[in-house]
């Protein structure tokens, strides 16, 4: 089967789904490779570096597409920022990347049409022989580690503690929302610069990892479980939002940073920090929303600015991943090719839905959309009712 690679057409997107080290790994599990030439320039991966393990480069993307078995993607197949990859792609091409399904289910829909067969890798279970391939958690942990050196550039002091013949300064105080891959992350970052760092996550749970990293953990008893299973949260009830609030109140206002990392099954960003939260900081405090990209747990948020409110900076920066280009790419690139060598056989994908990793990522088949919570999904924007 044939694997194909195109230059990623995002906004900003430095990323490439596969790097030299892959393709070859794969070429050895009896796969063909080709590239769009430039696709791996800005991630530091050239086309000689390509050549070197026998893929091959080609400058028609077009082509590339409509040739591929196997389309590998960072982000969606997209019809936009001058591409057609959608209607390039042929029926049974089988898609590979982190499709985001649930925030883009009208592009599934579309990838359906195509009767491709989609597996997004950002809905792989979260299990432990499934470890190896998760982009979600790959990616996140970048973010995590990016969002903590984007505070201590901003912040207007130290983070560590320093002793000086002029005195001694006090380390700064860091305040994590959210415990998965990218908190968990954000916390050992925060606590190797020197800060004094507090989390919390409604998953009580995860009180044992937060402190194993060099945290305090703060929290709420819950009246009911916030756990969604998979390493993943939900939504709490109203009177644990309420309790959950009051807590976040105090905890906000002491800190000179605040990294948010919440999301609900790792998709959508609940509203966490207000604005009143905001105003109650010290200026020069710093508020960084990991969450941006799933629309962001700060209620002033801008994704993809920083707004000042008060003297305080918000910052809602977007896809982090990008800025660390070449180790991005790396893990992305090496989770990819778990999963496909996981299902290979003499050089062929061998589709397998009892596999419980395929099904658990299965978006499209067959010119339908398979995965519950995107067929889901796309009912719910039928039933939306324009504004009139």
């Amino acid at each position: 089967m044939r694997i194909a690679v195109v230059r990623e057409s995002h906004p900003g997107e430095r990323r490439v789904a596969l790097v030299p080290e892959s393709c070859g790994k794969l070429i050895e599990a009896g796969f063909s490779v080709a590239i769009e030439s430039g696709a791996g320039a800005m991630a530091g991966y050239d086309d000689a570096a390509y050549r070197a393990v026998d893929a091959v480069v080609e400058a028609d993307p077009q082509g590339l597409v409509q040739s591929a078995d196997i389309l590998v993607k960072v982000n969606r197949p997209t019809n936009d920022h001058g591409r057609a990859e959608v209607d390039w792609i042929n029926p049974a091409t089988i898609v590979v990347g982190s499709l985001m399904p649930l925030r883009e289910p009208r592009a599934m829909a579309a990838l359906a049409e195509r009767r491709a067969i989609a597996f997004s890798t950002d809905a792989i279970p979260r299990t432990t022989r499934a470890q190896a391939m998760d982009t979600l958690s790959s990616m996140s942990s970048i973010s995590g580690y990016k969002g903590v050196l984007l505070a201590a550039a901003e912040l207007p002091k130290y983070l560590p503690m320093l002793s000086s013949a002029a005195g001694t300064i006090f380390p700064a105080s860091v305040f994590v929302i959210g415990a998965a891959v990218a908190g968990l992350q954000a916390i050992a970052t925060a606590k190797r610069l020197g800060a004094t760092v507090t989390a919390t996550d409604v998953r009580p749970e995860v009180k044992e990892q937060i402190e194993s990293v060099g945290a305090k953990y703060v929290g709420i008893e819950l009246t009911e479980d916030a756990s969604a299973g998979g390493g993943y949260a939900r939504e709490l009830g109203p009177a644990d939002q309420s309790r959950q609030r009051e807590m976040l109140i105090d905890e906000v206002a002491r800190s000179d940073v605040v990294i948010t990392t919440a999301l609900i099954g790792g998709v959508f960003a609940p509203k966490i920090v207000t604005a009143d939260m905001v105003r109650s900081m010290r200026a020069g405090s710093i508020v960084v929303d990991l969450a941006a990209d799933g629309g962001g747990n700060c209620e002033v948020s801008v994704p993809g600015e920083t707004v000042e409110v008060d003297g305080v900076r918000v910052m809602a920066p977007l896809n982090l991943p990008a800025t660390v280009p070449e180790h991005a790419s790396l893990l992305y690139s090496r989770n990819l090719t778990h999963f496909i060598t996981t299902f290979a056989d003499g050089g062929s994908f061998q589709i397998d839905l009892e596999d419980d990793i395929q099904a658990g990522c299965l978006i499209a088949r067959d010119a339908e959309i398979v995965h519950g919570p995107t067929r889901e999904a796309l009912v719910s924007l039928a039933e939306e009712v324009p504004d009139e």
